[in-house]
């Protein structure tokens, strides 16, 4: 009896573990069930933008759901969509757990994608010229804009801009040709800059070698070529509707004219007059924005740069024209240099004669301003007559003030007489100093006169190889001796208070061409 209850027990538990086996095979076999692995994480918790969108068994898995969400969502808008995808998984070894259903995941993913959409981007075109950034809505847009400044100089209507994909680059890169209308290609050999401006001055200076003597009647007049003055690349992007420039405003920004600093560098002949109508500036103004200029009578040396600002649009336009004219015109002035003259001296050894010819010319402009002119044929009429000038070549000594310190008590010119004997007509600079103050020889040169000299007591007086002479006078003590060379700067005697005067000064005078002059108005300072 006991035999049997020991068998049914074991019986009993036989069938239990059996039962519990099943069970588990079961479970483990069960949809959306992952078995337990000792190999490591076997479940996969799944965040897109930090927000968990499900769970899955298998972590190669998330990287494709999402990719499938973004395209779900893209294909559901016309526009180029940006949207933040950043995926997170987190893993665990989980004996029991249930992974969601793909589907579920999926949708998920999507949804966070959707709340991520940035706002509508735009395909566009940004166009850097100079310091400005154009951000345009369009191919056309760009080109409507470069062909604006075009027109801008193209009378004739002949030239376009075309847009060109550089296929050197890697992204969407548009380059500009600026070709004849009349072309059927950019690279015929009408179209003179279909290579670029530089291409065209290579192909004319090769014609200009080679071509046959042409008449007047053989030349091809009017614009020849043109394109822009600095290379223009558009670039292919995405951005806001709000961040693009309005056509218009992007025109009127490269077409107006606006005030651009440049350098003008003085010519012989160059007045601040001239100069001024020149450039179309008032002399006031030149004179403000220059500060090696006092005033309009500032005197100008060839070789002076002057700041000044002229009217110029942002993009600048380069053309090359061929043109006929008839005109008078002036031969170049011929100088001869002498190297025994100062520069100071000039002397006109012919008078010019204006001539008249017949001219083919090619000019090239920038903007409106002529840049070069290269006459290709020439029909003289009546040879002019050039100017003939003799100059000199020597620099021409400078003059130093005489003393160191010293008031100026009397100026050159009309004055109330000082004391009997002395005139109401000065022609000298008189500086108030002690007696015993060194007086300095003005500029180098020769001392023709020393000692008393009436009422300039005692006086000394120097004459300077460019022809010009200086006195001084009333002196207490000279130093130098009749004959003598004289450097600049040299100590020639002692301020005083001898012959006809009023107290202890100098008294300095300068002759040029036997005539008394003003020493400051001639390069003595004061």
């Amino acid at each position: 009896m006991k035999n049997k209850k020991r068998y049914h027990k074991k019986l009993k538990f036989t069938y239990i573990n059996i039962t519990m086996l099943v069970l588990f095979g079961c479970l483990l076999y069960f949809k959306g069930y992952t078995p337990y692995k000792q190999t490591g994480d076997n479940l996969f918790h799944v965040r897109v933008n930090g927000q968990e969108v499900g769970v899955i068994g298998q972590s190669e898995r998330a990287e494709e759901l999402l990719s499938q969400a973004r395209r779900n969502v893209a294909m559901g808008s016309e526009e180029l969509l940006f949207m933040e995808a950043e995926l997170e998984l987190t893993g665990e070894a989980a004996l029991w757990g249930e992974a969601d259903d793909e589907e579920s995941v999926l949708r998920n993913m999507e949804g966070v994608l959707r709340a991520s959409i940035q706002p509508s981007m735009h395909r566009s075109y940004t166009v850097k010229i100079n310091e400005n950034i154009l951000n345009m809505g369009s191919v056309e847009e760009v080109q409507q804009l470069l062909q604006a400044a075009i027109d801008k100089y193209d009378t004739e209507g002949k030239f376009s801009v075309k847009l060109v994909y550089d296929t050197n680059r890697e992204f969407g890169v548009l380059t500009t040709n600026v070709v004849n209308r009349e072309s059927e290609t950019e690279d015929t050999d009408n179209s003179y800059l279909g290579a670029g401006i530089q291409n065209f001055f290579s192909e004319i200076s090769g014609v200009v070698e080679t071509e046959e003597e042409k008449d007047f009647d053989d030349y091809e007049l009017g614009t020849l070529g043109m394109d822009f003055s600095e290379k223009i690349v558009a670039v292919e992007t995405y951005l806001p509707k709000e961040q693009l420039t309005p056509l218009e405003d992007a025109i009127n920004l490269i077409v107006m004219e606006q005030e651009m600093p440049s350098i003008y560098e003085v010519v012989a002949g160059d007045t601040l007059t001239a100069i001024a109508i020149k450039v179309n500036l008032p002399m006031e103004q030149i004179v403000e924005m220059n500060d090696i200029l006092e005033d309009v009578n500032t005197t100008l040396h060839i070789g002076d740069k002057l700041l000044i600002t002229v009217p110029e649009p942002e993009l600048s336009v380069t053309r090359v024209e061929e043109r006929y004219y008839e005109e008078v015109y002036d031969a170049e002035i011929k100088y001869i240099e002498n190297p025994k003259w100062y520069t100071s001296r000039v002397e006109v050894r012919q008078q010019p004669h204006a001539g008249f010819r017949k001219v083919v010319a090619r000019v090239t402009y920038v903007n409106d301003k002529e840049v070069s002119r290269e006459i290709l044929k020439e029909e003289i009429a009546m040879e002019a007559v050039p100017k003939i000038v003799e100059r000199g070549t020597q620099v021409p000594p400078t003059y130093i003030k005489p003393l160191n310190g010293g008031k100026v008590t009397s100026t050159f010119g009309n004055r109330p007489r000082p004391t009997a004997g002395a005139s109401t007509y000065h022609q000298a600079i008189d500086w108030g100093t002690p007696t015993g103050t060194p007086i300095y020889a003005s500029s180098g040169g020769t001392v023709s006169r020393a000692g008393w000299i009436g009422s300039y007591g005692y006086a000394i007086y120097i004459t300077h190889p460019d022809g010009r002479e200086t006195r001084y006078a009333h002196l207490s003590k000279i130093l130098v001796k009749p004959g003598q060379k004289v450097k600049q700067g040299d100590k020639i005697a002692l301020s005083g208070n001898t012959g006809v005067t009023t107290g202890p000064h100098l008294h300095f005078e300068m002759i040029i061409n036997g005539k008394k002059v003003d020493p400051f108005k001639n390069g003595v300072p004061r």
